[in-house]
């Protein structure tokens, strides 16, 4: 995928990029695999805003991802690279050979007319779903399980993709995007290859109404507000908050860390944050 900029003629456009969208087949999505959204607005069912900068945004359908892989050894046939506005990467319709149709994240170096499939002894390439025990050293994977059988939750968004450096016993160890090291049983699935639209990273939206047309409204700071709307508002003139960065309701962030030690610490060999 490459990136499209455009001539300075309005400050909007001087710094935005698209992508070119070269590697998409098929504008008309598969309508037995869609499925209605209900915006929320960032309200739970209460009516009770709960996730802030949510609402607006332009009207989507969701397409229904196969994220378990979980139709084995049966051969499936790239039918078209699809453009997805519910994630950054581009997903691929697979033709089964039994007449099923399944949309899947599409990997970076597969095109119309491959042959994919999923299974414990497949053929070694980009699209092909395998335990990751069955899978060299060395090897790229994404959509990555944590659980058996629970589909893939890792390495799904655009560019992504884990490594696989060591394995022992039942479990084998991934070097996540991110550059943390943990543990992952060897019977998960994983999918080789890097997730597509690799460019994503590079995009710059370039004016508000951008992002307002995914859905995101504008982030008012905490020191802009009244003292009854947040911790660090009011005082006289402009101030700098006058204590640590909080919450509105104020617990400690920028910095705190909120990650469950008895979860999820049993798995990380090396932790993504780098040691001085």
């Amino acid at each position: 995928m490459a990136v499209k900029k455009f001539r300075p003629v309005t400050p909007s456009l001087r710094f935005r990029t698209v992508p070119t969208f070269e590697e998409i087949t098929s504008t008309i999505p598969e309508k037995s695999l869609l499925r209605p959204i209900r915006k929320s607005g960032g309200r739970n069912n209460k009516g009770r805003i709960t996730a802030y900068q949510r609402g607006g945004g332009h009207k989507r359908h969701y397409r229904i991802i196969d994220f378990k892989r979980d139709k084995h050894d049966i051969p499936a046939r790239v039918a078209s690279i699809e453009y997805d506005p519910n994630r950054s990467a581009r997903i691929a319709l697979l033709h089964y050979i039994d007449g099923e149709k399944r949309y899947i994240l599409a990997p970076n170096e597969i095109k119309v007319d491959d042959q994919l499939m999923a299974g414990e002894s497949v053929e070694f390439r980009p699209g092909n779903s395998m335990p990751l025990g069955k899978m060299l050293l060395g090897t790229t994977v994404h959509n990555v399980e944590m659980r058996p059988g629970k589909g893939g939750q890792l390495v799904r968004s655009a560019g992504n993709g884990a490594q696989l450096v060591a394995k022992e016993g039942d479990k084998v160890a991934l070097k996540m995007p991110s550059g943390e090291v943990r543990t992952i049983p060897a019977i998960c699935y994983g999918t080789i290859g890097q997730v597509s639209n690799v460019d994503h990273k590079n995009l710059i939206w370039g004016k508000a109404g951008a992002t307002r047309w995914r859905g995101r409204r504008p982030n008012v700071r905490g020191v802009a507000m009244n003292p009854v709307d947040h911790p660090m508002g009011g005082g006289e003139g402009r101030s700098s908050g006058g204590r640590h960065p909080c919450t509105p309701w104020g617990k400690p962030t920028k910095g705190l860390k909120t990650r469950n030690k008895r979860k999820s610490k049993k798995h990380i060999i090396e932790s993504r944050k780098k040691k001085k």
